[in-house]
């Protein structure tokens, strides 16, 4: 989950398809690990969760760019 202000339990997911294969990481914003965060863009979307994303390939799984 994320807000403005992420509490320490909040969480954010980070999806690659590796060899064929998708691969999802569940990473802490306040992971050790973690040095930096970077926002590269911002999509438009109408809901919050957006799992539907799992199942779509190519352009299909594009999100559109919010303005």
């Amino acid at each position: 989950t994320t807000s403005r202000n992420p509490s320490p339990g909040d969480t954010f997911i980070v999806r690659r398809v590796s060899y064929g294969i998708g691969v999802e990481r569940i990473i802490p914003f306040h992971s050790p690990n973690l040095e930096s965060l970077k926002v590269s863009r911002r999509g438009k979307v109408r809901r919050s969760r957006l799992y539907y994303l799992r199942g779509l390939t190519g352009r299909k799984a594009r999100i559109k760019e919010r303005r």
